[in-house]
């Protein structure tokens, strides 16, 4: 009998979102997450994880790259058989989606 390794879900979730977490706008001192930019992560029973994100605007100079490394990142986990993120601007991304964190970082609060 093989022992296999397994990793629910939630641990999961908590590990993706921990590396979503050292992923940054680079023109805002605030990682993506606590700018509200991650809607949601789906995770089914292989592992396979899918990202429902936005972009602060359509027109954001990171819209090429930022997507791809949030993939990447993700992807590097052991645990994360697949990854696929999708952007979506439904519905548009706004200050109010910020935490209460980034908008200290950022003078807001």
């Amino acid at each position: 009998m093989s022992k296999e390794t397994t990793i629910d879900t939630q641990e999961l979730g908590e590990k993706i979102l921990q590396v979503i977490k050292t992923i940054y706008d680079p023109e805002i001192p605030v990682d993506i997450y606590e700018l509200g930019l991650i809607y949601d992560i789906f995770i089914n029973e292989g592992n396979d994880v899918k990202i429902l994100m936005t972009l602060t605007s359509p027109n954001c100079p990171v819209a090429e790259t930022l997507p791809v490394e949030v993939e990447e990142k993700v992807k590097s986990l052991d645990a994360v058989n697949d990854v696929e993120v999708e952007i979506t601007f439904e519905p548009p991304w706004t200050q109010d989606l910020m935490s209460d964190e980034a908008k200290l970082e950022l003078g807001m609060l």
